[in-house]
Parts: C-alpha cells; sequence; structure tokens
C-alpha cells in the first residue's frame, strides 16, 4: 500500500488579466467535443442514427442538457433542505450559478435525456436508435469529470479502514484530517469512466446489439448505476448530507430508478427486436 498527499494543484489551468480557464469548465469542454467527434462517426454504422449535420446541430442541446440540467438536479437533489432553498429563493441567480461549482450528472442525464426526445422529434429520428449512440459516448465526459474533481481536491474518499489492503491511499489536508483516505475521485474516473467507456465502445461494434433500439443507452444506465453504487462506498458523503438511511448516500439512491430505467430499456429492446 502507497500513501500519497493530494499534490495542491491549482484549480485554474492558466489566467489572463481577468479571464481564467479552469479544469472543471475544461473538463466539461473537451469531454462534449470528443463526444461529438465519437457520435459523428456512430450515427453513420447502421442502423443509421442522424446525419452529420443533425449530431453538429445536437451538441448545442447536449450542452443544454448538460449544463442546465446538471445544475438543477445539484440544487434539487443535494441542496433540498431548508437554509439552501431559503437562500435560493433570495438569490435566485444562485440556481445557474455554474461557474461557482455544483452539478450532479444524474441530473446532466436527465437534461440530456430531455434533449435527445425533444431534439429526435423535431428531426423525426428514432429516438432510442439515436440515444444509443449517445450514450457511449458519456463516459468520457464521466472520466475528465472525475480527473477534473481530483484535480480541484474536492468529493474525497472516506478515510480508510484499519489495514485495508487498497493499493494507493491519499491524504487530503483540506479535509480537516491528515489521515489516509481512499482516492475516490480517481475510483469513479476508472470505473464510470474509463472500465465503462471500455464496454459500451465494444458493445457498439456489434451489429446485433446496434439492431436493437434502446439496448446500448439501457446498458450504459444499469452499468453506470452499478459503478456508481460501488464507488460510492468509497466517498465521503457531502457534510451537509451525510449518511441516508441504511448507511447509503445521495449518489446510490440515485442510481436506484437510473438502473430500473436502463433495465427497461434493455427489456424493451428485445421485445422491439423479436416483434
Amino acid at each position: 500500500m502507497t500513501v500519497f498527499t493530494w499534490p495542491d494543484f491549482s484549480p485554474v489551468l492558466f489566467s489572463i488579466g481577468p479571464f481564467a480557464v479552469h479544469y472543471y469548465a475544461l473538463a466539461y469542454i473537451t469531454g462534449l467535443l470528443l463526444g461529438w467527434a465519437l457520435a459523428r462517426k456512430l450515427v453513420r454504422m447502421a442502423p443509421i442514427a442522424a446525419t452529420h449535420e443533425q449530431v453538429d446541430d445536437f451538441l448545442t442541446w447536449a450542452v443544454l442538457g448538460v449544463l442546465v440540467g446538471g445544475r438543477l438536479g445539484y440544487v434539487i437533489f443535494y441542496q433540498s433542505h431548508f437554509e439552501s432553498w431559503g437562500h435560493m429563493l433570495t438569490h435566485p441567480i444562485d440556481i445557474i450559478a455554474v461557474w461557482r461549482g455544483g452539478m450532479a450528472s444524474h441530473g446532466g442525464f436527465i437534461g440530456v435525456t430531455i434533449a435527445i426526445i425533444w431534439f429526435s422529434l423535431k428531426n423525426k429520428l428514432d429516438m432510442f436508435t439515436f440515444g444509443d449512440r449517445v450514450a457511449v459516448c458519456v463516459p468520457i465526459g464521466l472520466f475528465l469529470g472525475r480527473i477534473a474533481n481530483f484535480i480541484n481536491g474536492e468529493l474525497w474518499g472516506r478515510v480508510a479502514d484499519a489495514g485495508s489492503k487498497f493499493p494507493v491511499l491519499m491524504i487530503y489536508p483540506q479535509s480537516g484530517t491528515m489521515l489516509p483516505r481512499y482516492p475516490s475521485e480517481l475510483i469513479e474516473a476508472a470505473t464510470e469512466g474509463l472500465i465503462l467507456f471500455i464496454v459500451m465502445i465494444s458493445a457498439a461494434q456489434s451489429d446485433r446489439l446496434r439492431a436493437r433500439p434502446g439496448f446500448l443507452a439501457g446498458l450504459f444506465l444499469v452499468l453506470y448505476g452499478v459503478a456508481r453504487i460501488f464507488s460510492e462506498c468509497f466517498r465521503e458523503p457531502d457534510s451537509f448530507l451525510g449518511f441516508l438511511p441504511f448507511h447509503t448516500t445521495m449518489g446510490q439512491i440515485l442510481s436506484v430508478p437510473v438502473m430500473i430505467g436502463g433495465a427497461y430499456l434493455i427489456w424493451r429492446s428485445g421485445r422491439e427486436r423479436s416483434a
């Protein structure tokens, strides 16, 4: 077992006068651009889901879905206690203040799902086939976002159990203690990002699976839920929420309906294929 001290990164990559480029913003921008480039390739694989021009148009919708859904999800799911709502009512600009941090990936999923449905109806696309291709791209953004969390020194892990065999532990001075903790941001980057992307891009190569509209999206939702529930076992809950009943966390609770929705899409795709 190796113990490191968090390297005290600056959250700002560089600044020019009052203009500063933050790693967190850069992660979102890079994830969206890489996802856009991959989606352009995926939508032309049989069965064709959309044109390149439609993918280009959807990028704006995806940006709005991620930012609006992610921010509102954070406010609703993680700031829904009395004091926060009182503050939000008197400072409504804070609801959309994405530049101050505070984004929820579950809220981002809802935002992007609404964007997919709306965009598909507007452009007369099969929303399940189009959603499949978008789902394959999502782990890229999740991976980069968790790396940005690590650079920012936030969402650190729980204090490691005595005698833990975990290979790498991290001391986060900003946590208020010098006790070794699990590097939960890196665990999430590996499970929700890297591993999930490998599985999704491999599944997307299968003609049989692509022919089942909704299967890939369902697979992503189920596996994301599993990865999130697992990785939350190493992550320190937000101080203003703490543990929920049965020693669960908000991230784990929110992942349950995500998995149920994914299981439904997989089941539905099987019925559609049989029909």
